[in-house]
């Protein structure tokens, strides 16, 4: 096809010619003539630059991508002609994705060149990339050839897993990072699990003498719960999880929390659990212990949606009352102003208390915390914080009546989800409520 730099050249010698017809007899013929020979010379750019045959490709890609994190796309384009030429790539990547296209760069002649850009994921799933479409031309750059080569590629798209990695580097560092510390038991109870470095808000009664003489630095004996135990965590995938905040959804920052809180159970030794519903129920895992079931998790987990239903907690309850036997932590990531309305959900939960610690946690409302911290200058104002205000106290409310019940409530910010998610379960579990 032909490029700008033809086109130009054209009105050029057109513009040229019509300025010297103006001023003397030259025919129009004549004119045009020369446009043909312009023309027909412009083919021998043709000459200049490699044949298809001359260049093979190859794209290397990641299988698996997280949400919103960069990844580096490498093109390796490889000319066997005795040509240098410019190109422009453009990937067949799907919409929800960056596309920073076209890419464009010089090949060296009879050389391997790699290509590369910067892409990123904004919703979860499967997708395929079949097709990379590539232009190159000469260096005069008259005309361009096009070529469209066939590289299938699968690539799974998972929710940030970035929360999670920093828990299983340093659980202490990535708790106290966010204010919180891990809790201990009560002096020398539970099972010794290793000596550390002492933290703020040890029991200084647990200073291990011997080491820290050893060492020169203050060293604690840990102990911790008793492992085995199991946790059933339900992801809430109902119309109000699809709630937008700063960054994603409430279901996106439920799926990382609960990726995290899997860690941390899977890695002291408990059984983990998993049940994702809406309507009914869309996804269950059965509890399994050791890291490599967190693959297992993720797997069933990472392409979830927010369905345009109500949930129904009701039927979920109820399923698990006939899939989860053994006594375990039940850890719901919904939102709790909404199952507070749920009143027939009370009478199924008091039967799963029975044999279960049920323990519900979701995000704060930031537009009502928002209202309520603003000062009235106006009187829409102060209706508005009114509102408000009466909102959070029905909330409180409610969950004092069904926290005297035994169900246990908690709000926590949606930067702050998955390091509360874990502290709260450190502590029941520190407290042998199981």
């Amino acid at each position: 096809m032909p490029t700008k730099r033809l086109l130009f050249i054209f009105l050029g010698v057109s513009a040229f010619f019509v300025l010297i017809g103006i001023f003397t007899d030259l025919s129009w013929m004549y004119v045009v003539a020369m446009n043909v020979i312009v023309f027909f010379a412009s083919f021998l750019d043709l000459f200049f630059s490699p044949r298809k045959k001359d260049l093979s490709f190859k794209r290397n890609m990641p299988a698996e991508m997280e949400r919103d994190l960069p990844y580096t796309v490498e093109v390796e384009i490889k000319n066997r002609a005795a040509r240098p030429f410019s190109y422009a790539i453009v990937d067949s990547l799907p919409q929800t994705f960056k596309r920073p296209f076209p890419v464009r760069g010089v090949a060296p002649d009879e050389r391997v060149l790699k290509a590369s850009y910067e892409t990123s994921a904004e919703v979860r799933g499967d997708y395929e990339t079949n097709r990379l479409y590539f232009r190159y031309k000469s260096t005069f750059g008259l005309w361009e050839k096009q070529t469209t080569v066939e590289l299938p590629h699968a690539l799974r798209v998972i929710p940030d897993m970035t929360e999670t990695k920093q828990y299983l580097q340093d659980a202490q560092k990535f708790l106290l990072h966010e204010g919180m510390h891990i809790r201990k038991f009560q002096s020398g109870s539970g099972e010794f699990s290793q000596i550390r470095k002492y933290a703020a808000g040890d029991d200084p009664r647990m200073i291990n003498w011997r080491q820290t003489a050893k060492l020169q630095e203050v060293m604690t004996n840990e102990y911790e719960p008793e492992h085995g135990k199991y946790i059933t965590i339900l992801i809430d995938c109902g119309r109000m999880m699809g709630a937008e905040l700063k960054k994603g959804n409430r279901l996106e920052r439920a799926l990382e929390a609960s990726m995290t809180v899997a860690a941390a159970a899977l890695r002291k030794g408990d059984y983990v659990a998993v049940l994702a519903f809406s309507k009914d129920v869309k996804v269950f895992v059965p509890p399994a212990k050791g890291m490599e079931h967190m693959q297992t998790i993720l797997k069933s987990i990472y392409d979830l949606q927010v369905d345009p239903v109500e949930s129904n907690y009701a039927s979920v309850f109820s399923f698990l009352e006939t899939m989860q036997k053994k006594r375990s932590l039940m850890l719901l990531f919904s939102d709790i102003r909404t199952f507070l309305y749920e009143e027939n959900a009370l009478a199924y939960l008091m039967r799963i208390r029975r044999r279960h610690l049920f323990f519900m946690i979701g995000l704060e409302d930031q537009v009502i915390k928002q209202r309520i911290n603003e000062a009235p200058k106006q009187v829409e104002q102060a209706m508005i914080k009114s509102i408000a205000q009466q909102q959070m106290l029905f909330k409180k409310k409610e969950k004092a009546k069904w926290e005297n019940q035994g169900l246990l409530m908690a709000e926590a910010d949606e930067e702050k989800l998955a390091v509360a998610s874990v502290s709260y379960y450190i502590d029941l579990m520190n407290r042998n409520l199981l």
